[in-house]
């Protein structure tokens, strides 16, 4: 799936732990959380950019602390939306450039159960709450 959506390379987490490999990164996206930060800044290249999307407290301070000592960049937190930004994901959207992926529906009386699913770091995709 993520190739078809334009990715270089793909590696299963749950078959191979990419931080062990030789090989360098100029980017490494980190959406469920689940490598270590030292593992993942030496996978990177001298100016490459590691992204964490679900970060907590110490996993932000210990990016901004790597970040610091080797030179690397990291990028976490809050995203706040500025109304031309999202005029500019629509546009990208309706000339087919930007796909969405939907793994699951549930409905708002299901949310329990959604959020049990997300948690459990296994998502491919994003998990729609649908209101009747």
């Amino acid at each position: 799936m993520v190739k078809t959506l334009g990715a270089h390379k793909v590696i299963d987490y749950t078959v191979d732990d990419f931080t062990k490999s030789a090989d360098t990164y100029d980017v490494i996206y980190d959406t469920i959380g689940k490598s270590s930060i030292s593992g993942c800044v030496r996978s990177l290249k001298k100016k490459g950019f590691l992204i964490l999307g679900p970060a907590g407290m110490s996993q932000m301070i210990q990016g901004l602390g790597s970040s610091i000592t080797s030179g690397r960049k990291f990028i976490s937190g809050a995203v706040s939306e500025k109304k031309e930004d999202l005029i500019f994901i629509k546009e990208l959207i309706e000339a087919g450039q930007l796909k969405s992926v939907i793994d699951r529906k549930y409905p708002l009386e299901e949310i329990a159960e959604a959020h049990r699913y997300v948690e459990r770091g296994h998502k491919k995709g994003n998990v729609v709450i649908t209101i009747a």
